[in-house]
């Protein structure tokens, strides 16, 4: 079902279901360069700018069941996205680890704080002020989100603070998000050959 390829903080994922075939390649230490080809334009929009503000190198293309409606190729994008960041980890040696960070989009405010803790989880608060955005229901960018969260083992806090149209407030959301994953997952020269934690293990 899903076929891996890492080296060094690259991954290249595949994954095929009877709903949708998704392909992933990642590089955390990248200039933001990507090609986003879901078939669902709102959704490439947010990947771009989670590559492009993040300073991640991401190509995804994406195949999905569009006639039943879009929830199985945002849920499975957000999920192989996820991987492919848990991959690109490693052992999650010398990270940064934590990170906090704001992003304004016109009338729309977002935080998100990433721990790589290792731990999934994710806190999600939000009064949108569309039902859908893209033709997206919003109640699927919140599941992206948990999907992404869940896969990366990362515990990800999204907080929209206020916003007027739904579309800046989706955006303020992945632009933070692509801030403090590219802060949380930068390497730190004074601690490189340590597992960022006193434990001395990470998800344990």
């Amino acid at each position: 079902m899903t076929e891996n390829q890492v080296k060094g903080r690259i991954a290249s994922l595949s994954r095929q279901t009877r709903e949708t075939f998704v392909q992933v390649e990642l590089n955390l230490d990248g200039t933001g360069e990507y090609q986003i080809q879901t078939g669902i334009g709102f959704l490439d929009h947010m990947l771009a700018q989670l590559a492009f503000h993040g300073l991640f190198d991401l190509r995804i293309r994406a195949e999905g069941d569009y006639e039943v409606d879009y929830h199985h190729t945002v849920e499975d994008c957000g999920l192989l996205l996820g991987e492919a960041f848990d991959r690109a980890l490693g052992e999650r040696k010398g990270l940064v680890r934590m990170a906090v960070q704001y992003a304004p989009m016109d009338d729309s405010l977002a935080r998100v704080v990433v721990d790589l803790s290792g731990r999934p989880y994710s806190v999600i608060k939000a009064r949108w002020e569309a039902s859908e955005v893209g033709r997206i229901p919003v109640s699927l960018w919140e599941h992206f989100l948990e999907s992404f969260a869940l896969r990366s083992r990362s515990n990800l806090h999204v907080k929209v603070f206020y916003g007027r149209d739904g579309h800046h407030q989706v955006e303020a959301v992945f632009k933070a998000l692509a801030r403090s994953l590219c802060e949380a997952s930068r390497l730190e020269p004074r601690r490189l050959n340590e597992v960022p934690s006193t434990k001395g293990a990470l998800n344990v």
